[in-house]
């Protein structure tokens, strides 16, 4: 709807998703569909497969009508494909009804058990709850009668095309179907209850091929393409799979590597991320191509800027009722906008993400979805995440603010682990930079990465509010130059301060590097002027992406790897001690050793934050620049 909206031309029509029953368990499902993002949509189908077992049992009760209350709540269009036309036109016979009220009435362990009854016992139980049920079945012979009680609608094919046809007539809502079924239907197996692990035996297999006339010797034939499935097959598969190109041809959007944000001296990475969305509304091409989301915390994550500027994405035009002069944040909702605000659910915030990361391959329109999450709840939402990088798609998300470094705000929002979850995950680009430069490089990176269908994946900004003084980039700025320094950053790392300029007076055989990313650099910096003055050669490496680095260890040959990374320490200081610092766990940069073949002293915060000032903090974790001070002495002994 949204590549509609924005683009008019895409390839994709009806999304059509078949859940389990027992899967509607699952919290994640609620989540999503109590966010009012799902209002307004007529292109989508939930097929419930509602077979009344879970994994271990069947389930208990009737929950059923319970589910179809709860969808009717949400707005959602509620339909079901209860009984098969066979024990329909039982149903309209005289005493029909009786039978229909005896099987509406029985909760599922019931019916689950009544179904695997033979047949002249099925009868006989039946009888037993009503005995006017005797006249109606009199034509059903005992062989037949399990097969008419377990005549489903989920199972009868003009039952479920009446039901889609009904779906397919309402152009306003979401649509679910409760599609009544028996789980392993067909098999000798089905409706166990205990048939979800079941495997079934040479024998049983062998009645299956000859009940659906497989050949054994090609298990997988298709059908022959002269006959009537075949060529049934052939006409859908080119109504669904239209060989026409994509609307956007993959690497057509073209993406700046720089556009020279500019900011004040002291500037946190969170402000300068806000910055460059606002500059970048400014660059058609680009613009047009990003979707921003969040669950709820647009504001303090600093996307007001960019929404502003592109307004908020509704279906229809939405009235703003809001007088209040000079607001930061204004709604504008409407077909045109380009931001996405979601309830206070990380899960939806990344279940979004991945569906528009995967727009390209979904709809034929290229899009650039980037997300903002409070950095500890990206474990909220991991669940999400993961699928969304399984599935494949690029998109780009800012954790922000992260670490103890958010002092204030205690424990609860205090993140220690994402930058493992960010060198961990698969299909994932984790950047912690800590100057303006580095933001702006990664994200420009991590924009284009998501218009690179084939080679490119999503990317991870752990950012934060903590101001940084700018200034302490331009030595590296000059004795690099730009274009390597933004080449160094994206491949992970570089040497932001060198012992050769600026401690000089140092002994040569006191080289320690301090190993630290984002807001702990100001703090390794202080640490080397320090050392510099008691004679130690300390050098500070800012790791822009540990993640990156691992990955360049890892792809490097064995008998090469004494030259790995030799931008950023030569040859000759490749045995010095590593001190590492992170406002996260520690053993989060503690492989750094065996890279270097170096003995390291790896701090980071490995207790639950607390409330309290970020030099408190600090120390108390000992990653200020004391403790870092204190652990290079120790080291260099």
């Amino acid at each position: 709807k949204y590549a509609q909206a924005h683009f008019g031309q895409v390839n994709s029509r009806r999304f059509v998703a078949v859940v389990g029953d027992a899967e509607l368990d699952e919290g994640n499902v609620w989540e999503a569909v109590l966010d009012e993002a799902l209002d307004g949509l007529d292109n989508l189908i939930w097929i419930v497969d509602l077979n009344r077992q879970s994994l271990d049992r069947v389930v208990p009760g009737i929950r059923a009508a319970r589910l179809k209350h709860l969808f009717d709540a949400m707005g959602w269009q509620v339909l079901e494909a209860k009984y098969g036309r066979r024990l329909q036109a039982y149903f309209a016979r005289p005493n029909g009804d009786v039978l229909r009220q005896c099987i509406d009435g029985m909760d599922n362990e019931e019916y689950q058990a009544f179904f695997r009854l033979p047949g002249a016992e099925l009868r006989a139980k039946l009888l037993e709850k009503e005995a006017l049920l005797a006249d109606l079945l009199a034509d059903v012979t005992d062989e037949e009668l399990p097969a008419l009680f377990g005549n489903l609608g989920g199972h009868d094919l003009a039952e479920l095309l009446s039901v889609l046809a009904a779906a397919d007539a309402n152009h306003e809502r979401p649509t679910i179907i409760f599609a009544y079924t028996i789980k392993g239907w067909g098999l000798p197996i089905a409706g166990h209850p205990l048939n979800h692990a079941m495997l079934l035996n040479d024998d049983q297999l062998a009645e299956v091929r000859t009940t659906l006339g497989v050949d054994e010797a090609d298990e997988w034939a298709l059908f022959a393409a002269d006959s009537s499935p075949g060529q049934l097959c052939h006409t859908v598969r080119e109504r669904l799979y239209p060989t026409k190109p994509p609307p956007t041809p993959p690497m057509a959007i073209p993406v700046p590597t720089q556009i020279g944000l500019t900011m004040r001296d002291q500037a946190s990475t969170q402000d300068a991320f806000g910055r460059l969305l606002f500059r970048l509304a400014d660059l058609p091409a680009v613009r047009e191509r990003l979707v921003t989301c969040s669950p709820d915390v647009s504001f303090s994550t600093n996307l007001a800027g960019w929404i502003n500027k592109t307004g908020a994405f509704k279906m229809r035009e939405q009235p703003d009722y809001s007088h209040e002069g000079q607001r930061l944040l204004k709604w504008q909702r409407g077909p045109s906008g380009q931001h996405i605000e979601l309830g206070i659910s990380e899960m939806n915030l990344f279940l979004l993400l991945g569906m528009f990361g995967l727009s390209a391959e979904l709809n034929g329109q290229l899009l650039a979805p980037i997300g903002t999450v409070y950095d500890p709840f990206v474990c909220r939402g991991l669940d999400a995440l993961i699928y969304a990088l399984y599935s494949g798609a690029k998109f780009v998300f800012a954790g922000t603010p992260s670490g103890v470094t958010l002092a204030p705000e205690g424990g609860a929002h205090q993140s220690t682990i994402t930058p493992s979850i960010g060198t961990e995950l698969p299909n994932l680009r984790m950047y912690e930079p800590c100057f303006v430069a580095e933001v702006e490089w990664t994200l420009l990176e991590g924009i284009r990465s998501c218009f690179d269908r084939e080679h490119g994946h999503a990317t991870y900004l752990r950012l934060s509010t903590k101001p940084i003084d700018q200034r302490l980039l331009t030595g590296a700025k000059a004795r690099l130059g730009e274009e390597t320094l933004r080449q160094q950053v994206l491949a992970g790392g570089y040497r932001l301060l060198d012992w050769r300029q600026g401690g000089e007076q140092a002994d040569p055989s006191t080289v320690v590097h301090i190993a630290a990313t984002g807001a702990m650099i100001p703090e390794a910096c202080a640490a080397a002027v320090y050392l510099w003055r008691e004679g130690v050669a300390a050098n500070v490496l800012n790791l822009t992406s540990p993640r990156r680095l691992f990955e360049t260890w890892q792809l490097t040959p064995y008998t090469s790897r004494d030259s790995a990374f030799s931008w950023l320490v030569p040859a000759a200081e490749r045995s010095a001690p590593i001190i590492t610092v992170q406002d996260g766990a520690s053993h989060a940069l503690a492989w750094l050793g065996s890279a270097f073949r170096a003995p390291v002293v790896a701090l980071g915060v490995d207790h639950f934050g607390q409330s309290g000032t970020q030099g408190d903090l600090y120390h108390h974790f000992g990653v200020d620049w004391e403790a870092i001070v204190a652990a290079a002495l120790a080291a260099t002994v």
